[in-house]
C-alpha cells in the first residue's frame, strides 16, 4: 500500500514535469519566455535542463532608431578589404617573381640569348625588329643587342615595375609613346647607336645604320627614303657618331626641299653630299 502511493506520488510528479515542460516549450515558440523568471520553476533542476534542451532565444527586433549601416557594412568591409589587399600584393613589383620570368627565358645562364630573346618577343606579342624593343631595351640599359643580362633584367624591369609578362604587355603603349617626348626620343637615337655597333669598332656599319634608321626615322622624316637611297650608292661603309647625331639634327631643322640649309654651316662631310647629290637629281625625283 505504501510501495502504491509512493508510486502515485512519483508518476503525479512526472506528469507534472512533463506539463511544465511542455507549456515552457510553447511559450518558447511564441518568444514569451523572457517574461517567465527563475522563480517560477517549481524545481531548481527544470531551468538548467530545458536551457540545454531548448533552442537558443530570439534576439529582438531591431527598433527604428538602431543603427544598422555600421553592422551590415562589417562583414562586406572586410572582404572589400581583403579584396583590395590581395589585388594590391598581386599588382605589387616582386623581385622574386620578376627573377622566376628572366630565367624562362635565360634557363641556366645569367643572360638572355637570342634564342630567349624570340621566345621572349613572341611571348609579349612583339616582333623583334619592333622599334618599343628598342625602347625596352634602352630603359634596361642594355649593352649589347640581342641579350639582357640578369642585371640588366632585374634593374629595368624594376623600373617598369614588370614582373611578369601580362604587366609588360600592358606597359607597351608607354613605352611606344616615349618616342613621342623629343627629348627621350633623342637619347633613345643615340643610345641606338652604341646599342647596334660592334663593341670593339668605333661605328656603325653601313647596312646597320640604315636598319636602325629606318627604325627611328623612317615613319617620322619624309625624306629618308631618298636618304637611304644616297647611302646606297654612295661610299660610305661605316657611320661615326658625329655623322648619325648630325642626321637627326638634319631631319629635325632642315626644310623638306632643303631651302635652308647652309651649306657653310658645322654639318658633316656627309649631309654636304647628300643636299649636292639631291639637288643634282631631275626635278621629277624630288
Amino acid at each position: 500500500m505504501h510501495s502504491d502511493a509512493a508510486n502515485f506520488q512519483l508518476n503525479s510528479h512526472l506528469s507534472t514535469l512533463a506539463s511544465i515542460h511542455k507549456i515552457y516549450h510553447t511559450l518558447n515558440k511564441l518568444n514569451l519566455t523572457e517574461d517567465i523568471g527563475q522563480d517560477s520553476h517549481p524545481t531548481g533542476s527544470l531551468h538548467s535542463c530545458s536551457s540545454r534542451a531548448m533552442p537558443p532565444r530570439k534576439k529582438r527586433r531591431p527598433t527604428a532608431g538602431d543603427d544598422l549601416s555600421a553592422k551590415k557594412s562589417r562583414p562586406d568591409s572586410m572582404f572589400r578589404k581583403h579584396d583590395a589587399s590581395r589585388i594590391k600584393n598581386e599588382d605589387a613589383f616582386s623581385s622574386k617573381r620578376c627573377l622566376e620570368w628572366f630565367y624562362e627565358y635565360a634557363g641556366c645562364d645569367d643572360v638572355v640569348g637570342p634564342e630567349g630573346m624570340e621566345k621572349f618577343c613572341e611571348d609579349i606579342g612583339v616582333e623583334p625588329e619592333n622599334v618599343v624593343m628598342l625602347v625596352l631595351a634602352w630603359k634596361l640599359e642594355a649593352q649589347c643587342m640581342g641579350y639582357f643580362t640578369l642585371q640588366e633584367w632585374l634593374k629595368g624591369m624594376g623600373a617598369l615595375q614588370c614582373d611578369s609578362t601580362e604587366k609588360l604587355r600592358n606597359s607597351l603603349d608607354y613605352l611606344r609613346s616615349m618616342l613621342n617626348d623629343s627629348t627621350n626620343f633623342k637619347l633613345i637615337y643615340r643610345y641606338a647607336f652604341d646599342f647596334a655597333r660592334e663593341k670593339d669598332q668605333r661605328s656603325l656599319d653601313l647596312n646597320t645604320a640604315k636598319c636602325m634608321l629606318g627604325l627611328l626615322l623612317g615613319k617620322s622624316w619624309p625624306l629618308f627614303p631618298v636618304f637611304n637611297q644616297f647611302l646606297e650608292q654612295s661610299k660610305y661603309k661605316v657611320i661615326n657618331k658625329d655623322q648619325w647625331c648630325n642626321v637627326l639634327e638634319f631631319s629635325r631643322t632642315i626644310n623638306l626641299d632643303l631651302s635652308n640649309y647652309d651649306e657653310d654651316g658645322a654639318w658633316p662631310v656627309l649631309l654636304d653630299e647628300f643636299v649636292e647629290w639631291y639637288k643634282s637629281r631631275p626635278i621629277s625625283q624630288h
